[in-house]
């Protein structure tokens, strides 16, 4: 005995032959702990939930109150019907939800895949087809939960989530959801005129760590120029310390590639030295090259008798040297010789 029925002669269902699909069966929380089953008004059958066979499999799913029905490998000759969704309690029957299915070579309407997934704050695009018979019909998309629907060419921001449809007339229309939500995890389904398919759609919450579009007290969405202008100014403080340190430490290579040079070159220049002490007299002879600029010899006579120390000078003149002490070919040796004369 049916104490409480839905009409089943609105809702069309077509699909391909040797195809799939998934019906979504919601139910009243009330009836969480009853027994809910699918029953086939061809064949008078009931198959209750928690049954899985080879081409049919009944699952309840308590937490989102509903349970799902999925046929496989459909044929016209066996699965056309009436089809109803249905809780048995204390001995009566209530059915929730009732279609009339039929199985063609080309569905009235059909989607690309009857799952997509979104993350919170993001969007999803869902593509419906329908064949030319129904070009003129109302093209919705609908949520099973609720029955609310949003039909083409309207756009609907209830709920802080955006639907848009649009019908490009060539065989079919999109369905754009923006703002997600969490809550708007769900079944729907895409319908022109009585023909529909279901979709599942599942909200992610949004990725830990990445820049993402949140909502406001107020249900608008705030966009990322903040987040931009922070890290513009994370990147023009790490340009105003580093710079003078970089400047800084290529002046400091400069400096020193200029000491080094002249120290090499004074080094080239002074390419012998000789240096020799008798006595109290000290002598350094410094020659060079024909080439190089004069060099000159040094003698410091020291009297060790004379603390005063007091020198006069002399000027430059020839110095004679030892063989040993002998300039190369070409070379010359001058020198400026102190002497130390007691004071009058």
């Amino acid at each position: 005995m049916c104490v409480e029925c839905y009409s089943s002669g609105s809702y069309n269902l077509t699909v391909k032959t040797g195809g799939s699909v998934t019906i979504p069966c919601y139910y009243d929380g009330k009836y969480t702990h009853q027994k809910k089953y699918w029953f086939s008004e061809a064949d008078k059958s009931s198959t209750y939930t928690n049954t899985t066979e080879e081409n049919l499999s009944v699952i309840d799913h308590p937490d989102q109150n509903l349970f799902t029905v999925t046929m496989r490998n459909l044929q016209s000759t066996k699965h056309d019907g009436r089809y109803y969704c249905a809780v048995k309690v204390e001995g009566n029957v209530t059915v929730t939800y009732g279609l009339y299915l039929q199985v063609q070579s080309a569905p009235n309407v059909s989607v690309v895949s009857s799952s997509v997934s979104g993350h919170e704050g993001g969007d999803i695009s869902v593509q419906c087809f329908y064949s030319s018979g129904y070009k003129n019909e109302v093209k919705q998309w609908c949520r099973y939960k609720d029955q609310s629907c949003y039909t083409v060419g309207r756009t609907n921001t209830s709920q802080n989530s955006s639907v848009q449809i649009s019908d490009d007339g060539r065989g079919s229309f999109t369905v754009l959801m923006t703002g997600l939500r969490l809550t708007d995890s769900g079944w729907y389904y895409c319908s022109a005129g009585e023909a529909l398919n279901p979709v599942q759609l599942t909200v992610n919450e949004a990725e830990p760590g990445t820049v993402s579009d949140k909502v406001n007290e107020t249900g608008i969405l705030n966009d990322n120029n903040e987040t931009e202008d922070t890290v513009a100014t994370q990147n023009n403080e790490l340009l105003t310390v580093w710079l003078p340190a970089l400047a800084a430490l290529l002046l400091l290579l400069i400096l020193i590639s200029v000491f080094t040079w002249r120290w090499r070159r004074r080094h080239k220049q002074d390419k012998h030295q000789i240096r020799r002490r008798t006595s109290s007299i000290t002598t350094d002879v410094i020659y060079s090259k024909a080439e190089d600029p004069e060099m000159y010899s040094i003698i410091n006579y020291e009297n060790p008798n004379d603390p005063n120390k007091d020198i006069t000078y002399s000027t430059i003149d020839n110095f004679p040297v030892r063989e040993a002490e002998k300039p190369p070919a070409g070379g010359a040796i001058y020198s400026i010789i102190y002497s130390t004369v007691a004071p009058h």
